[in-house]
């Protein structure tokens, strides 16, 4: 009866922190615009939550529009140069969504190590520096550069200031980490280029970047790229599969209209911003799976995956009654055995970047159970199995979904079209696509 009450509890629970996933931290921000259009009229009052860091930065900051854009020429950032200076001898990694939450936590655990410098690619380079100076960040271990994924030309710009600024050095690695996360919003938003912001940014955004920055990867010995992952985009997980609205791409009908506004949703149905977020997480996780299978054996560049647990203690419970936000995070420890700390969390994504046995291309990595389980208790009377604090890093196995070979072709086919990659920005001029 005491389990039946437990997980009865968890999926009771699980609904009021959105996907039983790594907990966001939320604050919702109002889009203050410069009217242009009635298309930006339309959109002038829709709140966004931007997150980074698979829902653990805050966007603290009002989110402006000038001319209806989020980037454009007055925000673009004059190019950095003379890197390798800076460098050193060090490794050079991009983080997206580094200025706080899983990437700030990412961004600390290898800069400290003494043997990487961290490109800080934030939307927000004024708080990436404060905060950078605030958790101590050592002196040239890091570079904080503009990048606003909702944006293509602002990524396309990050590229090419990335460039000048390291010179001939190839590109290290790439920690595709940035994420926005709208589920209670009744109304879509939009980037810059007319995607769904969720799609946009979480998906097609990554996407677009690390096509473009993988010819100056190929160069660089060992690279490794990981785009951030989620239990709430495998149906084979709690968060996943027993926590309403499931991840479902249906045929794509959303990406074959063109994916721009109004089209909201990659399946074509109307807007649901809880899935629209766990729909670009399998993007993200079926992305990993086309790049290994097309790219890893002519780039030696690894590319994978992983779900870094839940990040039960964050600001989103700021808006939660006192009683809740005492119990939560005792509740995903003790309960349910999710529970991961930021810093852990921030470790583990760090490993996949760092650790040597992490060399195998196209694998979802997992530490303790991975989360397709509530936890068991074990013999130290802390509950195992459910992918929080401690265990080892694993090969998870992800669903049939995410794993499904025809619609993952046909995701990054149209994926290329929405965003409108030419063959000539890939990877030797798009030779190796099929």
């Amino acid at each position: 009866m005491a389990i039946r009450i437990l997980l009865a509890a968890t999926c009771l629970m699980a609904p009021l922190v959105t996907g039983f996933g790594p907990a966001a931290t939320v604050q919702r921000n109002t889009m203050t615009n410069t009217i242009a259009s009635p298309r930006d009229a339309s959109i002038s009052n829709v709140r966004l939550s931007l997150i980074s860091g698979m829902d653990t930065e805050s966007a603290d900051i009002d989110i402006v529009r000038t001319n209806g854009k989020l980037y454009n020429s007055d925000s673009k950032e004059v190019p950095k140069v003379l890197g390798g200076v800076k460098i050193g001898l060090k490794k050079l990694v991009v983080i997206t969504g580094a200025s706080s939450g899983l990437g700030l936590s990412t961004t600390t655990s290898l800069a400290k190590t003494g043997k990487y410098h961290v490109i800080m690619a934030c939307r927000n380079i004024e708080k990436a520096k404060r905060v950078a100076k605030e958790v101590g960040l050592p002196e040239n271990s890091f570079t904080v550069m503009k990048l606003e994924l909702a944006s293509t030309q602002s990524i396309r710009d990050f590229v090419a200031n990335l460039k000048a600024f390291k010179s001939a050095r190839p590109l290290t690695h790439l920690i595709c980490n940035a994420a926005v996360y709208r589920p209670t919003d009744p109304e879509p938003a939009w980037t810059d280029d007319g995607f769904e912001m969720s799609m946009g940014v979480n998906h097609l955004g990554h996407f677009l970047l690390v096509n473009l920055l993988m010819d100056d990867m190929s160069r660089a010995k060992g690279a490794r790229v990981c785009i951030v992952g989620s239990i709430t985009g495998n149906t084979n997980t709690v968060g996943g599969g027993l926590v309403y609205p499931q991840a479902n791409l249906g045929n794509l009908e959303g990406f074959e209209q063109g994916g721009l506004e109004p089209v909201s949703m990659i399946d074509g149905k109307p807007f649901f911003g809880a899935k629209a977020y766990k729909d670009s997480k399998v993007c993200n996780m079926m992305t990993v799976s086309e790049l290994s299978r097309r790219y890893a054996e002519d780039t030696g560049i690894v590319f994978s995956s992983m779900y870094p647990g839940c990040i039960a203690e964050t600001a989103l419970f700021r808006e939660k009654r006192q009683w809740f936000r005492k119990i939560f995070p005792a509740f995903m420890k003790y309960v349910t055995g999710g529970y991961v700390s930021e810093a852990e969390a921030g470790d583990r994504l760090a490993q996949v970047i760092d650790d040597p046995q992490c060399d195998k291309s196209g694998v979802y990595w997992s530490w303790n159970g991975g989360a397709q389980s509530v936890g068991r208790w074990s013999e130290d009377g802390k509950p195992r199995g459910a992918g929080g604090s401690g265990g080892e890093i694993f090969e998870n196995e992800q669903s049939d979904a995410v794993t499904d070979a025809i619609k993952s072709k046909k995701m990054w086919d149209l994926s290329k079209k929405v965003v409108k990659l030419t063959d000539k920005e890939m990877y030797k001029g798009g030779k190796l696509e099929d």
